[in-house]
């Protein structure tokens, strides 16, 4: 069976390319677009399952394409955009798009509403994932997802260890909480006697130069000196 297709309209390239991970992941087939006539010729060529539609695009408009599309087709439409008035959330409705989404949002979110707007048209959910009802914890720049063990910082898939992972979503789900090198082993590792506590150290050195956009003044992951380390959300 064909994977499901879905359209990406959006000229943000960081937001173009973290929704096309997430959406990739969730094993839809994703082409991503970034201007609206460009869109409007690959939408001659082919329809799509779904389209996700920003609506501020250049040289075509996000609510031409939308009119175009109601008037030849009922492929679903989701709306992304920056624009936060109710009017404008009012007027994307009534033109015919089946949901709307606002910037900032959470990539698990536009995943969860993609699937629901398919399961509402009677399209394919991606394959393995009609019972995933996990919550993507997002911080500023860092998005960590737990089923997917997937993580996106600075717009990027980053490459951990198992155990980088698993250090990271443990510190990211009690953020402000401080954990003792020790604590850190016992609850990652699984041990619970004496093992040099470099490991750790180590282990958060190379987290940090894989998310911190300054490994030497950490954003999230901070170092509480004499106890531990904690996650600042």
């Amino acid at each position: 069976m064909n994977a499901t297709r879905i359209m990406l309209v959006e000229d943000e390239p960081s937001v173009g390319e973290v929704v096309s991970l997430y959406l990739g992941k969730a094993g839809y087939d994703v082409i991503s677009i970034r201007d609206g006539q460009t869109a409007l010729d690959e939408l001659e060529k082919q329809l799509p399952h779904l389209v996700v539609l920003d609506l501020m695009l250049p040289h075509v408009d996000g609510r031409e394409i939308l009119a175009w599309l109601r008037q030849r087709s009922a492929v679903p439409v989701i709306v992304l955009t920056a624009l936060r008035d109710e009017s404008d959330r009012i007027d994307g409705l009534e033109m015919g798009a089946d949901d709307y989404i606002t910037k900032p949002f959470s990539p698990q979110e536009l995943v969860s509403r993609v699937r629901a707007v398919l399961r509402r048209g009677g399209g394919a959910a991606a394959p393995g994932q009609e019972n995933d009802t996990s919550q993507t914890l997002v911080y500023e720049n860092l998005q960590i997802n737990p089923v997917m063990r997937l993580v996106v910082a600075q717009s990027r898939e980053i490459d951990l260890t198992a155990k980088e992972f698993d250090l990271l979503l443990l510190l990211a789900r009690n953020p402000k909480k401080v954990f003792s090198r020790s604590q850190l082993l016992e609850q990652v590792w699984g041990l619970s006697e004496y093992i040099d506590p470099g490991t750790v150290t180590v282990h958060m050195r190379r987290l940090r130069e894989k998310i911190e956009v300054d490994p030497s003044n950490p954003r999230h992951i901070e170092t509480v000196w004499g106890v531990g380390y904690r996650f600042e959300p």
